[in-house]
């Protein structure tokens, strides 16, 4: 919210509106595909009206503006404030992003102000030498279609040497971790970013060439009972998966969400976290998962 109620959607689609205007070239039809292309679908409704009947007084009536020079957005001091809060996150430092502008601002909070109490104290090491320089290096290579040489450790310890091409880089927040997926015509890999030792840049490929390995998902089907704000809840948490939601009643939604087989465990713990409000209708697998773990709790409960 620190961004959109101060320079929101409308905001900045009357900013481009007014810097044509400044040109001398803006029209009616500009206008509106301005509104289009800039803010939300009925905005389109909204907008223009507005600013050709005078009720937002910033145009003349030949689309002249009333300001004579272009509109700019300068951040606000709490903007600045809360850039520098995400910069100092160690994971979007790996991006080495550009800080130019913050040097003196004070963050609006510090990552210690945050305690997780749902994620693994195991995260990868952000913050080591050759971590870094080992995610840089892949990133390069997603980012310019080369092949990849990378040396890495398995999670029984055997050490492993493979040519490979990196595809994608992804984030576990349950797990803190990093892992990359590569391929290659001997491998196809799920890669902990952490166990890699090595990463060297090789050669370009044609990525007309190179077809991204099929994604096995699987397919969890959920009831919601809305109930303490639980659908905005939901869908939040889930944000980043696949997903098709179904209002079935007033109070009742039927979600079925797509994962990989590498996040079972961590879609596990995120759907038990909401206890009766989400039940589970399918798979029968998913289910005996959801049975297990909670026997399990309760048999550590009862015993202490």
């Amino acid at each position: 919210m620190l961004f959109s109620e101060i320079y929101g959607s409308y905001f900045n689609v009357v900013a481009a509106v007014l810097a044509e205007a400044a040109e001398g070239c803006l029209t009616e039809r500009r206008l509106t595909e301005l509104v289009q292309e800039k803010a939300f679908a009925e905005s389109v409704l909204a907008i223009p009206a507005a600013l050709k009947s005078g009720d937002w007084p910033l145009l003349g009536k030949d689309f002249e503006p009333v300001v004579r020079h272009k509109p700019t957005m300068p951040l606000t001091t709490l903007q600045k404030r809360w850039l520098k809060a995400l910069l100092l996150d160690p994971r979007i430092a790996l991006f080495a992003p550009d800080a130019v502008g913050l040097e003196d601002v004070e963050p609006l909070y510090r990552p210690e102000t945050f305690v997780r109490f749902d994620q693994y104290a195991d995260g990868d090491p952000y913050g080591d030498e050759g971590y870094i320089r080992c995610f840089r290096t892949v990133l390069q290579a997603i980012c310019e279609k080369r092949r990849l040489k990378i040396r890495f450790h398995s999670r029984i310890g055997a050490r492993h040497s493979i040519t490979c091409i990196p595809y994608r880089l992804e984030y576990s927040a349950k797990d803190d971790k990093f892992r990359l997926l590569a391929a290659g015509t001997r491998w196809d890999n799920v890669i902990n970013l952490a166990r890699v030792e090595f990463c060297e840049l090789l050669e370009e490929y044609d990525p007309d060439s190179f077809r991204l390995p099929e994604q096995h998902l699987h397919e969890l089907v959920l009831l919601l009972h809305d109930e303490r704000n639980g659908l905005e809840r939901v869908l939040l948490h889930f944000s980043h998966f696949e997903k098709e939601t179904r209002k079935l009643d007033d109070r009742l939604y039927q979600i079925k969400l797509r994962y990989d087989q590498e996040d079972e465990t961590e879609l596990l713990i995120r759907v038990l976290s909401f206890g009766p409000v989400l039940e589970v209708k399918a798979p029968g697998s998913f289910i005996a998962l959801v049975k297990g773990r909670v026997d399990w709790q309760l048999t550590h409960i009862f015993a202490n």
